[in-house]
Order: C-alpha cells, then sequence, then structure tokens
C-alpha cells in the first residue's frame, strides 16, 4: 500500500478535491469525491461564497450568496416550470445584449455552480445542470457582446448551446429553439 502511495506521489496524481479544499468550502456538505472540474470551480468561488446553514435548499445544501445573490432566490427547483423554462424566464439579458449587468450574471452563476458542488458532494440528483449551464450560456454571450468572448473553448456560446441541449433532453421543442436563437445574437 506505501509502494502504492508513492507511486501515485511520484507521478503527482491526487485522487478527488484536496482535502484543505474540501474543508473550506462550506457549501461542500457530503463525502463524494468531486469530478477534477467540479473541485477546480470550488476553488475558484469559494472565496466569493457564503452559507446559511439555517436554509437548506437542494439535496441539503445551505443556501448560497455572492454579492447579495442568493440561490434561494433564484431557485428553479422551487418553480412550477421545467428547468429550462424558468432558466429562460429568470436569466433574461438586456437588449441590447452588451448592456447586461455581467456582474450580476455571474453571482448567479457562481451560487448555481457552488449549489451544483455541494449536490455532487452528497451524490444528489443533478437536474441542476441545465440551467447551470444556461447560465454559463448567458456569461458567455455577454462577455461576447462587450467584447471580450471567452478563450476557452467549453466556455464558448456554441459549445454552451451544445450543453444545453444535451442537458435538456426532457425540454420542449420551443425552448430548446430558444436557446438555438439565443446563440445567434452575440451583439
Amino acid at each position: 500500500m506505501k509502494s502504492l502511495f508513492l507511486l501515485f506521489a511520484g507521478l503527482g496524481i491526487t485522487l478527488g478535491a484536496p482535502l484543505s479544499q474540501r474543508q473550506n468550502a462550506c457549501f461542500i456538505i457530503g463525502n463524494e469525491v468531486l469530478p477534477a472540474e467540479t473541485a477546480a470551480i470550488v476553488a475558484q468561488i469559494q472565496s466569493r461564497i457564503t452559507c446559511d446553514n439555517a436554509r437548506k435548499t437542494i439535496s441539503g445544501v445551505p443556501d448560497v450568496s455572492s454579492g447579495g445573490v442568493s440561490f434561494s432566490s433564484i431557485n428553479f427547483a422551487a418553480s412550477s416550470q421545467s428547468p429550462l423554462e424558468f432558466a429562460l424566464s429568470k436569466f433574461a439579458t438586456a437588449t441590447p445584449l452588451a448592456s447586461s449587468d455581467l456582474a450580476t450574471f455571474q453571482r448567479q452563476l457562481d451560487v448555481y455552480l457552488a449549489t451544483e458542488a455541494g449536490i455532487r458532494s452528497v451524490g444528489g440528483n443533478l437536474a441542476i445542470k441545465d440551467p447551470k449551464f444556461f447560465l454559463q450560456f448567458q456569461v458567455s454571450r455577454i462577455q461576447t457582446a462587450q467584447g471580450n468572448p471567452p478563450a476557452a473553448a467549453g466556455q464558448q456560446v456554441d459549445h454552451l448551446l451544445e450543453k444545453v441541449i444535451k442537458n435538456g433532453p426532457r425540454e420542449s421543442k420551443a425552448s430548446l429553439d430558444q436557446v438555438t436563437a439565443l446563440s445567434k445574437v452575440l451583439a
């Protein structure tokens, strides 16, 4: 066992999120190993997130806040709409697109990312993915319209459109068509 540990350590391989990361993020409430991408997001956002442990949301995750935006105030699961219908109505951009408040959209995305990480930490249902991808899509659209398109391929509008469509198999054709139409409005 010791030699296996040394082999992994020698190769620079770590299993799951670093222990310090998991201890510091108030929204990581379970013991499930987070995917590497989620662990990296936790490291990026945890300093911007606060938790209200008196209020629980999906899968027992505390109500998280970022810059005055709380997850409970934009929780898709509390709506009678489908996740994508909720996202389309709640996270609509301004016209023209470039005048949208990027900071507010980023705070909304941060609380969705934190809540998703918390849900993953307990092995909960990931229905949150479609509205989260829609928020990422909207942030990417706003950044593009403001002349600062994301450099990372995984954060570009076309890629995020595919993620929204892929994670919304139960969504109406009208909702999916609406997202596709939005992907063409980048100014």
